[in-house]
């Protein structure tokens, strides 16, 4: 053996391997290294100078809907929050001017029900306490919670204007929300009329949709027996109609009976016979009974109890055969028809007969197929009882009990005992088949069944979770139907004049040009059904949903009788109708907008209507508005206001959870279309709830909730957002351990990624160059992140970001680490600094660092601020920032896709067959391998030895047959790079790439 043999097979040549080399570590510890990154931020204040870099660029202008300023953070708003800076990030990625500016909603019933908690834990009445030193404890606490949401907001590393965020309780707001009223007013788009309204007897207040809740519930079911005194068929008289309700407490003020036109009744008459198997009547005055046909079996098997009659058993168990059991009439032959209330014996309300009336909505699903008719509670009762001048008679208080002088279940109504039996009718004891009303019922005969055992979805006031009912009160209300007249028009026109523009440039204002044959919408309804199909959806589901919301819904309530909230700033006359004076108005506006909501009051009445008019003619009135109205006002006073000059009116995209559909999505498309004619967004963009790991809703009874607080203490932001911008957020998802642990294996392995280029690229000071000159193994890599590319940009437009997420991160995992790294490693660390291969793969290197970088900074802000700065640290001393960056610059490179497709489909086999080997200990590593593979299926122009390095063997040859074989390769191993190579004399030599760059670093270092 010469002595040079021998000093390269003694010699150690791990010094002259160029192994990637950074400071940048493997453990990301982001709990503790986040804080630091976001106080960096606030230092450099990079929100303002992003905000200068874009300047002047398209704006994409994302509305914030305001969270509730109530309670901690929770997973909704961590993710919620985390898309949406997504969003806005992702957009200013791609060169737009993309400000965000959050908001919190701080009026309305959930606030001013804890202070109102707090007071009742000191036991004192809000009501003893001045009403503006209440409002300023209301002010306080929201303002507290506003503090506390906006610090944890900021953990997750959201980017915004934190130190201007709109409020809907600052004095401008206020004033700006009155302004918005008074349009409704000054254009006639308001009344205030009595009519069922969702009332919430706790909170003694009147409930919108959205502030409601259902739950099931067991309620009591009565078939209650009303006597037939008059009616044009002679037979009927006598007779008793008979009804089923589930809310018995609604029968002290029931004033008509409702019938289906269609529907076919039948005259029931009991058998006098003792032997007869039908039903027996429950009561000696009752002979006979009117029902619906199709549902006589299940009113007699309520009456006699289920299971009696045999299965399968018809109507001739009940003794079908008897004539007087089959007289049948058509339920319009019903008109003129007339029955006395059971309670009858007590005069005076009870005493007038009760007239059967045609209602469209009488099925015979269930029930009787009569309906007793309540108008003041519920809606269609109302509208059915107002064409026979039936009117509500506001029986039922605002605490749910029965007012003091009403004839049953007033005050002064006892049991035997002398005790009270009046109580709020939400009561189930109240409901009860042995509670009042039914015993009532019973004693005057009038009850044929009463079981606590039907099982229905009702609604609950979602902040005291009590049972709400419907009520008749006097309430604020805008028409939805009403034409919105000459007077809405000008309206409209002062508005987009003040904006720069004129009617004709806003597609769906409210004087468009006409299209031949097309009604033009002229009502509030029709154009926010018409903008609704103008805007937007994500996913396109949500057309539908809003669109059959608007449709179906009734007159927008915009009244409630609460303290902590902005008033309804209106004189009323004793006739009931309202000034509608521009001038008293600005005074009231102006008013607001310099002390808030507590200006109006009546001390300042003759002030704000001044010499014109008489204070004395006029009532100041002293409900609130609805909290969504002032949340629809929102675009008013931060799109419009010129706060924050940064924005502008209207929005490209509102986005929430799916249940703004009916709230903020809704009250903001009114009030914009009734005040500008269009609607505020252009996109509306709406994600699912979380769920537990196992599918189920979280809740704090079952301690399923997921602390996001926690996660971050735990995780890190970064992991949380991943999670986030991972799951389809469009529908119901899921979060829990394992569920995290995948992201942050996720996570690691694009943190490795990262760890890889930055490593690789030590000391690389080179450019691009031409890609004619590159290697067709980087020509395809690239032209794979050309693809990667464009399929991210269209994610981003999208908003498809569980693509965008999956897109990278298999990118990174599949084409970069598991192929493209891995092909590369022997050239990175074993070529010499001259090779134009591994300059070029280095090259190409520098190109992916700077893609991917831009394309993770959305995702993972910290991370992608911590790689960039590790690389280049004079950039973080000069207050620069990833995410001052825009979107990469990434070459049109093409490949020939069918070629590499091919390669990497047999690597893949190659890859295989190779592993038992390995396990079984016969290689060590892929570089020991010789590889026969099928001649068939190497594209053609592919060299053997190109074939070694794409599969990181020792040799590749050609065989006849299908099959890839491996064996051991017998050459020798070198001692540098480790392959097992022809040229490498003995095991521990060098091969000749090897001896060459070992000779030129020895010579430099000589």
């Amino acid at each position: 053996m010469s002595d040079q043999k021998r000093d390269q097979a003694t010699r150690d040549y791990r010094d002259t391997v160029f192994l990637p080399k950074t400071d940048f570590p493997m453990k990301a510890g982001l709990p503790q290294k986040e804080p630091g990154i976001q106080a960096r931020w606030e230092a450099i204040d990079l929100y303002a100078r992003l905000r200068e870099a874009r300047r002047g660029r398209e704006k994409f202008i994302l509305h914030d809907g305001p969270p509730y300023a109530n309670g901690e953070m929770h997973i909704g708003h961590a993710l919620n929050h985390i898309l949406k800076d997504m969003v806005v990030r992702s957009q200013s990625l791609m060169g737009k001017d993309a400000p965000y500016v959050p908001g919190w909603d701080c009026h309305g019933l959930p606030i001013e029900w804890k202070v109102e908690e707090q007071y009742r834990k000191k036991k004192l009445n809000k009501d003893d306490v001045p009403r503006s030193e209440f409002r300023a404890e209301c002010r306080a606490y929201a303002q507290h919670w506003v503090d506390v949401q906006r610090g944890q907001l900021k953990r997750l590393g959201l980017m915004g204007d934190w130190d201007n965020p709109y409020l809907t309780m600052d004095y401008e707001a206020e004033g700006t929300i009155v302004a918005e009223l008074m349009k409704f007013a000054e254009a006639g788009n308001l009344y205030r009329g009595a009519k069922p309204v969702m009332w919430s007897p706790v909170e003694k207040t009147a409930l919108a949709e959205a502030e409601v809740e259902y739950e099931d519930i067991t309620s009591t079911q009565i078939d209650v027996a009303f006597e037939i005194v008059e009616s044009p068929i002679e037979e009927l008289v006598g007779a008793h109609a008979v009804i089923w309700t589930t809310t018995p407490w609604t029968i002290p003020v029931n004033q008509a009976l409702a019938y289906g036109p269609e529907v076919a009744y039948r005259l029931w008459t009991f058998s006098d016979d003792p032997g007869d198997q039908s039903a027996k009547s429950p009561s000696a005055s009752i002979k006979s009974i009117l029902v619906a046909e199709p549902l006589i079996l299940d009113v007699l098997d309520r009456m006699v109890g289920q299971g009696t009659r045999p299965k399968n058993a018809g109507l001739e168990w009940y003794g079908e055969s008897s004539p007087n059991h089959v007289k049948r009439f058509k339920g319009s032959d019903l008109a003129g028809t007339k029955v006395r209330h059971p309670m009858h014996r007590l005069g005076g309300f009870y005493a007038t007969p009760r007239p059967l009336l045609p209602g469209d909505f009488v099925t015979t699903d269930s029930g009787t197929g009569l309906v007793h008719m309540a108008p003041d509670h519920g809606e269609d009762d109302f509208e059915l009882c107002k064409t026979a001048d039936l009117h509500p008679v506001f029986a039922v208080m605002d605490d749910g009990r029965y007012r003091d002088d009403w004839p049953w279940l007033g005050a002064g109504d006892c049991d035997a005992e002398g005790k009270e039996r009046r109580r709020a009718v939400i009561n189930a004891n109240f409901n009860a088949p042995d509670g009042p009303i039914c015993s009532d019922l019973r004693e005057a005969g009038a009850l044929l069944s009463a079981s606590a055992d039907y099982r229905h979805s009702y609604p609950h006031s979602w902040r005291s979770k009590a049972k709400v009912i419907y009520r008749c009160t006097p309430q604020w209300f805008v028409p939805m139907d009403k034409d919105l007249g000459e007077s809405s028009v000008a309206i409209l026109r002062q508005a987009q004049d003040e904006r720069g523009g004129d009617m004709a440039s806003h597609p769906a204002s409210a004087q468009p040009e006409p299209v031949e044959g097309h009604v033009q919408p002229s009502t509030l309804r029709e154009i926010a059904l018409a903008e609704i199909e103008r805007v937007e959806f994500t996913p396109a589901r949500g057309s539908r949903r809003i669109g059959s919301m608007v449709e179906g819904r009734p007159d927008w309530v915009l009244s409630r009788q609460r303290a902590w909230g902005v008033p309804i700033t209106l004189f009323v006359r004793p006739d009931g109708t309202y000034l509608q004076d521009p001038e008293v108005n600005a005074r009231v506006i102006a008013a607001v907008r310099a002390d808030g909501v507590d200006a109006w009051e009546e001390g300042r009445k003759a002030e704000f209507l001044g010499p014109d008019h008489d204070p004395a003619d006029f009532e100041m009135v002293t409900d609130i508005l609805d909290v969504w109205f002032d949340s629809g006002c929102t675009h008013a006073f931060v799109l419009e206001s010129g706060k924050w000059p940064d924005l502008q009116w209207p929005a490209d995209l509102y986005l929430e959870g799916s249940d703004q559909h009916r709230g903020w999505f809704q009250s903001s498309l009114l009030e914009s279309c009734a005040t500008r004619g269009r609607a505020p967004y252009d996109q509306i963009l709406t994600h699912g709830f979380t769920m537990d790991a196992k599918g189920m809703k979280m809740s704090k009874s079952l301690g399923n909730t997921v602390n996001p607080l926690k996660l971050m203490e735990e995780y890190g932001a970064d992991i949380i957002r991943l999670w986030a911008l991972s799951v389809d957020f469009t529908a119901d998802h899921r979060i829990g351990d394992e569920i995290l642990k995948g992201v942050g294996d996720q996570y690691r392995r694009l943190r490795n990624t990262f760890r890889y280029l930055l490593g690789a690229l030590d000391g690389w000071v080179g450019d691009f160059g031409d890609v004619a000159e590159l290697p067709e193994l980087e020509v395809y890599v690239l032209s794979l992140l050309s693809e990667l590319d464009g399929k991210l940009r269209k994610a981003a437009e999208e908003y498809d970001f569980n693509a965008y997420t999956r897109l990278l991160v298999d990118f990174c995992n599949e084409d970069l680490s598991a192929f493209f790294f891995d092909i590369r490693k022997d050239t990175l660390y074993c070529d010499g600094p001259d090779s134009d291969t591994r300059n070029a793969y280095r090259a190409v290197l520098d190109l992916l660092f700077h893609s991917l970088v831009r394309y993770a900074a959305p995702v993972l802000v910290h991370t992608a601020e911590e790689v960039w700065l590790t690389r280049y640290p004079q950039d973080g001393e000069q207050g620069g920032s990833v995410h001052l960056l825009e979107w990469p610059s990434v070459p049109g490179v093409t490949a020939d896709r069918a070629k590499w497709d091919a390669l990497r489909a047999l690597r893949e086999r190659v890859t295989e067959a190779i592993e038992p080997l390995r396990r079984d200990k016969v290689i060590r590593s892929s570089n020991e391998a010789a590889v026969t593979v099928p001649a068939s299926a190497v594209p053609a122009g592919v060299t053997e030895e190109q074939l070694a390095e794409l599969f990181i063997s020792a040799t590749v040859t050609r065989g006849q047959g299908e099959a890839v074989t491996v064996t051991r390769s017998s050459d020798n191993k070198c001692g540098r790079c480790w392959r097992l190579l022809p040229d490498v004399p003995e095991d521990g030599a060098l091969c000749g790439r090897c001896a060459d760059v070992v000779a030129q670093l020895d010579e430099a270092a000589a």
